[in-house]
C-alpha cells in the first residue's frame, strides 16, 4: 500500500502492485497480483520511439538526440519540449497541422498561464504527448507511408508500435490487448509481469549495445525533455544517471530498466494515482539498489511527499507500506 497519513491516523491507501523481471523472462520480485493485466499507457513510449533508430529514421532525417528523447516524452509543454516537437515536423517535411494528438493546456502551470496571458488557446503541440506524435510522423514519411491517418490502429505505425510491445514483452501479438491512448494512438496491455519483462529486455538489449541503447542514452542524457520541470521521471534519472531509466504512464503507471543488470519493473496503483505512483516508484528503485539514502533523501518530494493544509503548515504524509517479495 501506499498509505496517506494525517495526525499519525492512516487516512487513505492506494493499492500497489509492482513485479521485477529479468531478461530472460523471470519473476524476481513482486508485490500485489503481477499477472494483472495493465496498459502500459505513455510507459510505452521508449519501445514506439525504437523504430527511429532501427530505421535509421533518426540518421535521415537529422534528429538530434534531445528529439529522440522527446520522442519518449510525457512532457509539460516548456519551451524546448515545443521546440523539438516542432522541429522533428519540419525536419519530416510537416508542420503542427499533421498532429491528430488533439489540444490541451500545457502540463506546467507557468505555461498555461502564460498561453492564457497571451489570448492564445492550446494547440496539438503543447499536447504532452506531441513529441511521440511527431516521432510516429517521421517514421511515416521515412517510411514511405501516407501520414494521414497515422494514429489509427490499422495505419502501419501502430501496427508497428504492436509489434514492438509484442516483441519486447513475449506476449503474441493477438494476446496484447489493444485500446485507444488519451492523445489518440493505440495503446496497449499485458500482464503487469510481462511488462516489466519488456524493460528488463529492452534495457539488457541496451547493455549489450543494441538500439535501444540508443533510446536509452537519450532519456537518461536528456531527462529534461522527458519529462519537465519539477518532474519525477526527469529528477530520478538526473540522480541515477546509466542505472535506471523510467516512464511514466497514466493511471497509475511506472516502468522502468536498470541496464547494468538487465533488470526491468513495472508499477501499476490501482486507483489511478499519480502522487501514489511516484511514492511507489521510488521504493522500487531503492529497493533494487539503483537509488541509496543520500538519492531518496534527494528525492524526499516524490518519495515521502508533505500533506499541507491551506496555511501550508505540513499536517500529514504520503508514505510507502510495502517491501518488495523475492522469489
Amino acid at each position: 500500500m501506499i498509505e496517506v497519513v494525517r495526525g499519525g491516523l492512516v487516512e487513505s491507501r492506494h493499492r500497489v502492485h509492482a513485479a521485477v523481471a529479468d531478461a530472460g523472462g523471470r519473476l524476481l520480485a513482486s508485490v500485489g497480483d503481477a499477472s494483472l493485466e495493465v496498459l502500459y499507457r505513455s510507459a510505452a513510449k521508449p519501445f514506439q520511439a525504437l523504430p527511429l533508430v532501427e530505421e535509421r529514421v533518426v540518421e535521415r532525417l537529422g534528429l538530434t538526440e534531445e528529439e529522440l528523447a522527446l520522442c519518449c516524452a510525457s512532457h509539460e509543454g516548456e519551451p524546448p519540449h515545443l521546440a523539438g516537437a516542432r522541429s522533428i515536423l519540419a525536419k519530416a517535411g510537416l508542420d503542427e497541422s499533421a498532429l491528430r494528438c488533439g489540444p490541451h493546456p500545457p502540463f506546467s502551470e507557468r505555461e498555461a498561464l502564460a498561453l492564457a496571458r497571451a489570448g492564445e488557446e492550446a494547440r496539438p503541440v503543447h499536447n504532452n504527448c506531441s513529441g511521440k506524435h511527431a516521432g510516429m510522423l517521421a517514421l511515416a514519411v521515412a517510411k514511405g507511408w501516407d501520414p494521414e491517418g497515422y494514429h489509427e490502429h490499422a495505419h502501419p505505425v501502430q501496427r508497428r508500435m504492436l509489434q514492438e510491445v509484442s516483441r519486447w514483452s513475449l506476449v503474441p501479438e493477438a494476446r496484447v490487448g489493444v485500446a485507444v491512448d488519451g492523445c489518440g494512438v493505440s495503446c496497449f496491455a499485458v500482464p503487469l509481469s510481462a511488462m516489466a519483462v519488456s524493460f528488463a529486455r529492452f534495457a539488457a538489449a541496451g547493455r549489450s549495445g543494441e538500439a535501444p541503447a540508443r533510446i536509452i542514452g537519450a532519456m537518461i542524457r536528456h531527462p529534461f525533455m522527458v519529462g519537465g520541470t519539477r518532474r519525477a521521471c526527469t529528477e530520478v534519472m538526473a540522480r541515477t544517471g546509466p542505472r535506471a531509466f523510467v516512464k511514466l504512464g497514466a493511471e497509475g503507471v511506472y516502468g522502468g530498466g536498470l541496464p547494468e543488470r538487465g533488470w526491468g519493473f513495472a508499477i501499476k496503483v490501482s486507483d489511478g494515482s499519480r502522487r501514489a505512483v511516484e511514492v511507489a516508484l521510488v521504493r522500487v528503485l531503492a529497493a533494487l539498489g539503483a537509488l541509496d539514502d543520500a538519492d531518496v533523501a534527494a528525492l524526499s518530494r516524490f518519495a515521502r511527499p508533505r500533506v499541507l493544509n491551506t496555511r501550508r503548515e505540513e499536517v500529514g504524509e504520503v508514505r510507502a507500506s510495502f517491501q518488495l517479495e523475492w522469489t
